[in-house]
């Protein structure tokens, strides 16, 4: 965890890992039974269990804290969302990645926890490649789990749902305020696609159905996507000293 380094010890580190890990979440509404910083949790704990791990793949990780703000417009007529521009969300990660760049590391790999970040971190991701020549990913998390998501809810889950719930029932079960867990009511949406606030469509704030969670179902939803995500790193690492 680069905060806990000295400069010194910093200096090494960058230079040794195989990535520098950037965690991005949010500040926004989770329904009525979730606290704001749901992504930034799930960020924090979920990439925490990656370098747990890492040494089972052979690999060295930094991870950078969680950047804990988001874009977040859609979710902004709920009260306590906490909003960024994207031009200055791009700005923002782009100019993380380049002091990434400058102090020497190898790959810089955003891994993202929030739906809403996904177009300006792709841009971001390639003005960063292009500026600097620095291999650059992006992992959004959650495309790591879907299957194993579909599999054991019902149609529908997106946002303070069953999975979200029970990852963080898993972590943190006093956040979740159980007794306001309730199916949330998702309105009629025209088939035009189109930028929507999301109490136009749900009357919660949340999609899905939470009153399936569980936090054993977040035990084995994690261990099995931590793997793959490993995996895929690993892999990465491997291409890249073959290609080289």
């Amino acid at each position: 965890m680069l905060e806990e380094l000295t400069w010194e010890e910093a200096k090494t580190a960058f230079k040794e890992a195989d990535y520098v890990i950037l965690p991005t979440g949010s500040l926004e509404q989770h329904g009525l039974h979730l606290p704001l910083n749901v992504d930034t949790l799930r960020a924090n704990y979920l990439v925490d269990e990656i370098l747990r791990r890492s040494d089972d793949y052979g690999l060295k990780l930094i991870k950078l804290p969680v950047l804990p703000y988001g874009c977040s417009e859609h979710h902004m007529n709920f009260p306590g969302t906490i909003t960024i521009k994207p031009e200055t969300y791009i700005q923002l990660v782009f100019d993380i990645g380049l002091s990434v760049h400058r102090h020497g590391a190898k790959r810089f790999l955003i891994m993202n926890f929030h739906g809403g970040n996904l177009p300006s971190l792709r841009v971001a991701a390639e003005i960063i490649r292009r500026e600097t020549g620095m291999k650059t990913y992006l992992i959004h998390w959650t495309s790591y789990a879907r299957d194993l998501i579909d599999e054991w809810t019902e149609p529908g889950w997106g946002h303070a749902c069953e999975h979200e719930t029970s990852i963080i029932l898993h972590y943190r079960p006093e956040l979740v305020r159980k007794d306001k867990i309730v199916k949330p009511i998702v309105k009629q949406r025209s088939p035009i696609a189109a930028f929507r606030y999301f109490d136009e469509i749900t009357n919660t704030g949340g999609i899905g159905d939470p009153t399936r969670s569980s936090a054993d179902f977040a035990k084995k939803l994690i261990e099995e996507v931590t793997n793959r995500i490993l995996k895929v790193l690993r892999e990465t690492v491997d291409i890249e000293a073959q290609q080289s």
